[in-house]
């Protein structure tokens, strides 16, 4: 198997009410490349919330005394906490300039996913509200224009437990299953696998990221061509969720 990744060069800065998918149907036009069948989009989480004007103004956050008081053990500032906070369901663990969430949407991470980076001062910028339902949107608009069938991935700049340094995270998707269930496959040697299954779209996820970079690269969506698997995995209506561990099964939170 050949991977091929192509980072789309030409796409704007976003802003509110602008559309994704018609942005990448131009810039696939402008550097004269065709979708082909197995294609998988991957794109940066943030392009999706400042074009869905899933924005924070800093300026206009109230600091509840909670915030205060863990802005306090992790030193973070209280504003940012409150957001924090705001955009999460439980907090897991608070440590030395970050705070573990789990957030709204069911991802156990740093901070919410709270991205104060690729925005202008003051501003911040949360997951998008339905990564799953954006990335069909988009899938939906892109095969019913090229006519092939293809994948989107929304992607997200996470760390991991027990790994120093941040990398490329799968947080929604819609036309391929993201995880690829190998049980009952064989190995090298003909033994059955047993329990072995892949977390495929974080994997593509973090392929791309080595290409969107995390600074001034400027390349929010990376085209992957050439994955085998795609038509084991292909699937319209599965999102993200395969790949949250149920919270029962997590070891850490217990």
């Amino acid at each position: 198997m050949t991977l091929e990744l192509f980072g789309l060069k030409k796409i704007p800065l976003v802003k509110k009410g602008d559309d994704i998918a018609k942005i990448i149907e131009d810039d696939l036009k402008e550097e004269d490349i065709q979708l082909e069948n197995g294609d998988i989009l991957l794109i940066a989480e943030t392009l999706i919330s400042k074009a869905e004007g899933n924005i924070i103004k800093m300026d206009d956050v109230e600091v509840s005394d909670k915030a205060i008081e863990i802005a306090e053990k992790c030193k973070k500032d209280p504003k940012i906490v409150e957001t924090i906070l705001q955009e999460s369901n439980e907090i897991v663990a608070v440590g030395p300039n970050f705070i573990v969430t789990e957030t709204k949407h069911g991802f156990v991470c740093a901070n919410s996913g709270i991205d104060e980076s690729n925005v202008e001062d003051g501003l911040a910028t949360p997951m998008p509200e339905n990564p799953d339902k954006s990335a069909k949107e988009i899938r939906e608009y892109l095969e019913e224009k090229y006519q092939k069938e293809i994948a989107i991935i929304i992607t997200d700049t996470q760390g991991r437990a027990f790994r120093v340094g941040a990398i490329g995270t799968a947080i929604g998707c819609s036309g391929i299953n993201p995880l690829w269930v190998r049980i009952g496959d064989t190995d090298l040697y003909g033994r059955a696998l047993e329990t072995t299954e892949v977390a495929t779209a974080d994997e593509l996820a973090a392929a791309a990221s080595l290409l969107m970079g995390q600074a001034d690269e400027g390349i929010p969506i990376v085209l992957i061509r050439g994955f085998d698997a795609f038509n084991i995995l292909r699937d319209t209506e599965t999102g993200i969720k395969p790949l949250l561990r149920p919270k029962e099964f997590d070891v850490f939170r217990k």
